[in-house]
């Protein structure tokens, strides 16, 4: 008798515990189901987590959402260019499409696959308003660099931190460093999750006003604000022609208790990590970079790269891992490879010569909380068996 095929072991999926599902179920009980209350909580308890309660924390209803109005608060327009890096989603850069201005794409650095210090100073011109770094996969971009260049030429730096929580930056955490803006996601994969959602974190109080009018229409009151006043306040202006890019009650229910447990995850992530680095460390394969002695990885994503002498292709590597029944990813196809981009700017591969390359050998093996040691071990030995055929 044949052996039953195992189920499908997807790429990654949420960590969704019963206080979660309580308190979801309490929001939508309590009758306060959009921006109310626990988004309110929720931005506070993350200014609390980041251990900083002078931040301003904006609820936004999407990680995209969050840079947009970073950059539009500080005036991001036409004629003004962006440093961002090639090897992201194109979140990170279509953000600055919308206001209008210009993207400059960058080269990563072929051992951390993070934003190259050196690429951003040369790609500085008269135009360059700001500089976006990545944390790529969790692990903290040369922000000391970074914001010492930004420094030098009067730029501002708007960290894209979908990947980064908890991280930290020789010490500190990212969110608490000397940026005008961090922007975390809390997307269905990410380390913890409110289904769509995101965090705006600034310590500048004029950006965290204008990105919290522009958040809702441009009004200059709160719904929150107005439906729960104790005196007649139903007026309201709009003084800027605003967004919709509110964060639910609904989705903050379930991120008062994901940012919780955002610690344990990565402890728990980190552990998977390191039993990843130990079973595949004598394979034909590039393993992920380690963040500095000190500091935190939160292991958002495992990129392993397939070395020249694997005895297969990274397309054929992941077909043969979805025969097993392992579900892989790619982060990302370069953005200098999409039409979009690679028209717009006339981009080719040969000026990303590292993002090019490591895409080309790069997969995305599962990692996530839900996965037990079952688990963990069929992934090794798909890969094992794979790469040792």
């Amino acid at each position: 008798m044949s052996k039953p095929a195992l189920p499908f072991l997807p790429f990654a999926l949420p960590d969704i515990g019963e206080e979660e599902i309580a308190e979801v179920v309490d929001t939508l009980r309590n009758g306060w189901i959009t921006t109310g209350p626990k988004a309110r909580r929720f931005e506070l308890d993350f200014a609390e987590f980041l251990g900083d309660t002078s931040l301003q924390c904006i609820a936004v209803n999407s990680a995209t959402a969050g840079l947009h109005l970073a950059l539009e608060a500080l005036g991001i327009g036409p004629g003004d260019e962006v440093i961002t890096t090639t090897h992201t989603f194109t979140s990170t850069a279509e953000v600055v499409r919308y206001l209008g201005a210009d993207v400059r794409l960058v080269d990563i650095d072929p051992a951390t696959l993070n934003i190259d210090p050196r690429a951003v100073e040369a790609a500085i011109t008269p135009r360059t308003k700001a500089i976006m770094p990545v944390h790529y996969a969790g692990l903290a971009a040369d922000m000391k660099t970074i914001h010492a260049i930004a420094r030098r030429h009067r730029l501002q730096v708007v960290e894209d931190a979908a990947h980064a929580l908890p991280t930290t930056s020789q010490g500190r955490l990212v969110g608490t460093l000397p940026s005008a803006a961090t922007v975390f996601s809390f997307y269905a994969n990410k380390t913890i999750t409110t289904a769509e959602g995101g965090m705006l974190v600034t310590g500048d109080a004029d950006l965290a006003r204008r990105a919290r009018v522009m958040r809702l229409h441009g009004m200059n009151r709160d719904a929150f604000d107005r439906f729960t006043a104790t005196v007649p306040s139903w007026y309201y202006e709009i003084v800027a022609p605003g967004f919709k890019y509110n964060l639910t009650d609904i989705a903050a229910a379930l991120g008062l208790h994901q940012l919780r447990r955002a610690r344990a995850f990565a402890e728990q992530r980190a552990a998977i990590a390191a039993r990843f680095d130990q079973a595949f460390a004598d394979l034909p394969l590039l393993l992920p970079p380690k963040a500095p002695p000190g500091d935190l990885h939160p292991w958002h994503l495992y990129v392993i790269r397939l070395a020249d002498n694997a005895p297969i292709g990274r397309d054929a590597f992941i077909e043969a891992l979805f025969q097993q029944g392992i579900g892989c990813s790619v982060h990302y196809i370069p953005l200098h490879l999409h039409p979009y981009w690679r028209d717009r700017y006339a981009l080719s591969p040969t000026q990303f010569p590292h993002s090019q390359r490591a895409f080309e050998r790069m997969v995305s093996l599962p990692l996530y909380t839900r996965m037990g040691e079952t688990e963990v071990e069929r992934v090794i030995q798909a890969v094992r068996q794979v790469l040792q055929a």
